[in-house]
């Protein structure tokens, strides 16, 4: 299956179902279920910024959460920028939309045990 690792806290805000979109400068044509997967790297910025969001104690790293269904990639705009900035501006910053392309995220599903991994750049595969 497929995986894309991400950096915490967004990897847990997915979980979560707060954030929505995973922003990247590459467009993918893939869509369907994906594994999430917390990198070891922590925007630690974010993590304070965004405490009121996040469960106590320690976020998880080096482990695939659960699993999404990435449903659409849409390329960035002023208006979808907009419309992200008015669903949650704490989540969906200028930072964000540096980025090129939206991935949609729906469908989320936590792992009740999160599963230890090696992360990758990009897309990469994961055989259980």
């Amino acid at each position: 299956m497929k995986v894309l690792t991400i950096r915490q806290p967004w990897a847990t805000l997915i979980m979560q179902g707060v954030k929505r979109y995973e922003f990247r400068s590459w467009k993918t044509n893939f869509r369907g279920e994906v594994l999430i997967h917390a990198g070891k790297g922590i925007d630690k910025e974010a993590v304070e910024r965004l405490k009121k969001y996040l469960p106590e104690g320690e976020l998880p790293l080096g482990k695939i959460l659960g699993k999404v269904n990435i449903t659409d990639c849409v390329p960035m705009s002023e208006e979808f920028a907009s419309m992200l900035s008015k669903e949650n501006n704490d989540i969906y910053t200028t930072h964000s939309f540096s980025r090129n392309y939206g991935f949609k995220l729906e469908d989320v599903e936590v792992f009740d045990t999160p599963i230890d991994a090696k992360g990758q750049l990009g897309f990469w595969n994961y055989n259980e």
